[in-house]
């Protein structure tokens, strides 16, 4: 009841149209989505208590092993991010990095931002701050708690398929020591990550305790509000036992 409407025209970029990082299907180079490949949805909505922004990468037949390793070094930044703790007058474009090492170690990087700040019920692409190697006034924002920035690690392969695993992110405050004030991230979005698309042996210890109690947290928070049936399916993607 508190939806107002959509905060984007939605990106469904599917097989080699999601490596197209900003797509927009047209009549001349749209697809037809199969029961194979993957599949890049980025969406969000504009509500009368906040606003949303959303990437999944989902596999729609049974992923290759390129694509789950692809897949995995994504996700791998995305928690480094997520799991983040820093001085306060940290800046965006000092984060960045986390975000990207797990690709540049495989000689591979994505053309875009890490992160983009949001607004409420406005601009859902909002400053002052921003997640980014290129300096710029928003990169180079300290973060402060309060901001929520978009978490949205990706790589893409031209002729091939598109990877991007988003979340929202609220700054908010850690520790203070000796060393001064510290921040921390909380993770705002709530949505399973596709498991098939995970090569969980590239995965480190702390990694997949994250990955689980990510999903622990969507399925019992998102739960309560959905039916029999739809439990059942959330219990699945998130890799609920019993």
């Amino acid at each position: 009841k508190l939806y107002f409407t959509e905060s984007f025209p939605a990106i469904t970029g599917y097989a080699a149209n999601g490596a197209i990082v900003h797509y927009h299907a047209e009549k001349n180079r749209c697809a037809l989505i199969e029961k194979k490949g993957i599949l890049l949805l980025d969406s969000g909505g504009q509500y009368l208590d906040g606003t949303t922004d959303i990437t999944r990468t989902i596999a729609l037949g049974k992923p290759t092993m390129q694509e789950k390793i692809d897949f995995t070094l994504v996700l791998k930044g995305h928690i480094a991010l997520a799991c983040a703790r820093f001085p306060a007058g940290t800046t965006g474009i000092q984060l960045d990095i986390l975000a990207r090492m797990p690709l540049w170690q495989h000689l591979c990087n994505y053309g875009h931002g890490t992160g983009h700040g949001v607004g409420f019920f406005n601009n859902v692409h909002e400053g002052p701050q921003g997640i980014s190697p290129v300096p710029s006034a928003r990169s180079r924002t300290p973060l402060q708690p309060g901001m929520v920035l978009s978490n949205e690690p990706g790589l893409y392969k031209k002729g091939k398929y598109g990877i991007r695993t988003e979340n929202l992110l609220l700054c908010v405050k850690d520790e203070k020591n000796e060393f001064g004030r510290f921040l921390r991230f909380e993770t705002l979005t709530l949505f399973p990550i596709d498991l098939k698309l995970i090569a969980k042996n590239l995965l480190t210890k702390e990694e997949k305790i994250w990955l689980e109690n990510y999903h622990a947290e969507v399925y019992n928070k998102l739960s309560p509000h959905l039916n029999r049936e739809e439990k059942k399916w959330l219990k699945e993607k998130c890799g609920q036992q019993g």
